[in-house]
Order: structure tokens, then C-alpha cells, then sequence
């Protein structure tokens, strides 16, 4: 199982999810978002670390999406909004795409889309994710195990509850955020303590 930290907005926090052994480390270029990293600074963070890099968008235009993951060095574009498979073919980088569970959600639709991994995370009304929410795990299982792309599952997912996550999806990753902060800002300790637990749980 593979862990995605995301949200990173400092140098520190990214040395941190590398060093401790994440597998994805991932920044939001959505404006509206607490965690919003300029493209800038995300370049200058990210280009010395050799872990997958990912950067998430909402609803951007495909040229914007590019540049920035040229500027950025990214290894993955992960959409989070309502991104048309039409508009994913223009994305120059392998995608991720993200859909909300209970908000529409369709395993045909995710399953047709043209992406390498299917994130899937809770839906709240207003957001477009990042809310630190879980979904109903146990009542969606059936559903979204009927995905046939590699999935990563997100909403929630702190020290306390992610082998609870990772029995009942047995999912390709694990997405993690909000509850790795103090005060909305990412921290090197608790990054470290929750990679440490993951693989001791490996």
C-alpha cells in the first residue's frame, strides 16, 4: 500500500514526507484552498526531492495545468473537479482523478475514464475536497471495489484509522492531509509518526 501526503505547502514538510518514506508527495494549485501553494514556490520545494510529485486542480484550464506541471516537475496531474474526459486528453502528465464519493458518484465513470488511478474522497456540499471528512467506509466498499483502476482513498485518513481504511479497500494508496497538521500547517513530527506507524503495520 502506498502512501500520498498532500498539501504541502513548506520545504520542511516536504523533506519530511521524503525522508520518512512517502510515496507520493502532493501540492494544491486550486485558489480557493486553505492549503493553495503558488506554482513558484512549489517549483522550488519540490524540484530537489526524487518522490512522485502530484499537483491538484479544480476546473483550471488544460494549457494552465500543463505549464504549471512543466514549472513544478510534476509526475502526476490530479483533477478534483468535474474535468470531462475530453478535457483530460489535452493533460500532458498521467492523471488522477478524483470524484466524491456520494456526490454522483459512478464506478462506470470512473472506470471509463482515461486516467493511470481513481482517487476517491467524501463529499461535502460546497467543497471540493480537503475537508478532513470521512466517507462511509463500510457501506461504500461494494461499490467502490468494483473499481477497476488502482484506487487511492482520501477524506480523513489519519494515524488513528488508516488500517481500517486499508482492510476494508485494500486500496492501491492511502491519501493523507489534514490530520497531519497543527494549526493548518503541515508538521515533520506527525508526518514522521504516521509513516512510521504505516510500515510498521506493513
Amino acid at each position: 500500500m502506498k502512501i500520498k501526503i498532500c498539501g504541502i505547502k513548506t520545504a520542511e514538510a516536504a523533506r519530511a514526507v521524503e525522508k520518512f518514506g512517502a510515496d507520493y508527495i502532493g501540492c494544491i494549485f486550486y485558489a480557493k484552498s486553505k492549503r493553495y501553494i503558488a506554482p513558484e514556490i512549489a517549483a522550488e520545494i519540490l524540484r530537489p526531492l526524487t518522490i512522485k510529485k502530484v499537483g491538484v486542480f479544480v476546473n483550471e484550464s488544460a494549457e494552465i495545468v500543463n505549464a504549471i506541471a512543466e514549472k513544478v516537475g510534476l509526475d502526476y496531474v490530479q483533477l478534483h473537479g468535474s474535468e470531462t474526459a475530453e478535457y483530460a486528453e489535452k493533460i500532458c502528465r498521467p492523471i488522477i482523478k478524483a470524484y466524491r464519493y456520494g456526490d454522483g458518484f459512478s464506478v462506470d465513470a470512473a472506470n471509463n475514464f482515461p486516467c493511470e488511478f481513481i482517487l476517491v474522497d467524501s463529499f461535502v456540499a460546497g467543497a471540493a475536497g480537503g475537508t478532513g471528512k470521512s466517507f462511509d467506509w463500510r457501506n461504500s466498499a461494494q461499490e467502490i471495489l468494483k473499481i477497476t483502476k488502482p484506487v487511492f482513498i482520501a477524506g480523513g485518513i489519519s494515524i488513528n484509522n488508516f488500517v481500517e481504511a486499508a482492510e476494508i479497500f485494500k486500496p492501491y494508496a492511502l491519501d493523507v492531509s489534514g490530520s497531519l497538521e497543527i494549526d493548518g500547517v503541515k508538521s515533520a513530527a506527525k508526518i514522521e509518526n504516521f509513516l512510521r506507524e504505516v510500515r510498521r503495520y506493513h
